[in-house]
């Protein structure tokens, strides 16, 4: 296998991990509270300034992590019990103009404090160089790093839903919630926790993608949607569905984007081939999707199989 191959399958994992931590949180929220949350990708935005203003004044990236953390999970229970404990009764259509209108909210809050212009945020000290992991490829470790956080989140959360009471009431609410309810659960508490979880694993996602790319207004809807595809394509309530759904997008996304120019490049003029290229590697994606949905109309690990 070649180095560039492995480096675009490496780089397909990273942002694959990065669209699990979101899609985590996502599908948890879906799945047991049954809220479509447009304003997911806001929390992502709110975790990645936390941390990169703080990570400025401090001058420590770690403790601009933990600050990204509490921002995120802190705003997703205020979003919560402010918001969205009014919509649960309410159809999709206005949880999803609700959700919008956050968008709406935290976007303009965050330029009328902070401004339009990006963010650039440091690496972490002992994570700005490159680890050769094999002869020839380099690789930063910075996203090896991205890597090995999402599967150690990946293994917590198996852990939590698994093999914790809480992780029991999450398994039982995403199925037979007025059961949990009819046995004394005080489920409004529990969804402000899942809230505040999902949140804080979007924030996680901002604070990691904070040195990979800007930091900036709008950050969030532009991964939202991909987010959603994971969520399709994995099974609507199933943490194991998110990250297969996640690591199959972003591998398939960046392979396609890494190598479909320069097979178009043979037997086109470049600047045509990029452009066509690009536009094959986003509709990529969507084609994986349909075909899963063909294959399996509730995606590859439904919460309840």
């Amino acid at each position: 296998m070649s180095a560039l191959v492995v480096e675009q399958l490496l780089n397909g994992l990273q942002f694959g991990i990065m669209l699990f931590l979101l899609a985590a949180g996502l599908t948890l929220v879906f799945g047991i509270m049954g809220v479509i949350n447009l304003a997911h990708g806001s929390l992502f935005m709110v975790g990645a300034y936390a941390a990169a203003l703080v990570a400025h004044a401090s001058g420590h990236w770690w403790l601009g992590l933990l600050a990204g953390l509490a921002a995120a999970a802190a705003t997703g229970m205020v979003v919560e019990v402010a918001v969205l404990r009014r919509l649960y009764a309410r159809d999709h259509l206005d949880q999803v103009l609700a959700t919008f209108g956050l968008i709406l909210f935290f976007n303009q809050g965050i330029t009328m404090l902070f401004g339009r212009q990006p963010l650039l945020v440091q690496l972490p000290p002992g994570f700005a160089g490159s680890i050769e992991i094999m002869p020839g490829l380099p690789y930063p470790s910075f996203r090896l790093l991205i890597i090995a956080v999402g599967l150690l989140v990946a293994l917590g959360l198996y852990w939590l839903i698994q093999h914790t009471r809480i992780g029991m009431l999450v398994r039982a609410g995403a199925t037979h919630r007025e059961m949990v309810r009819a046995l004394g659960v005080d489920i409004r508490a529990l969804y402000t926790v899942v809230f505040g979880l999902g949140a804080l694993l979007a924030g996680l996602a901002g604070v990691m993608a904070g040195p990979v790319s800007n930091v900036q207004v709008g950050m969030g809807e532009q991964i939202l949607i991909l987010t959603f595809v994971v969520v399709v394509i994995g099974g609507i309530g199933s943490v194991r569905g998110a990250l297969f759904g996640a690591l199959l997008v972003g591998v398939t996304q960046t392979l396609l984007s890494g190598f479909v120019p320069g097979w178009l490049r043979q037997v086109m003029a470049g600047s045509e081939a990029d452009a066509l290229g690009a536009a094959l590697s986003s509709m990529g994606v969507y084609v994986l999707m349909a075909v899963v949905l063909l294959v399996k109309p509730r995606g590859l690990f439904p919460a309840h199989a």
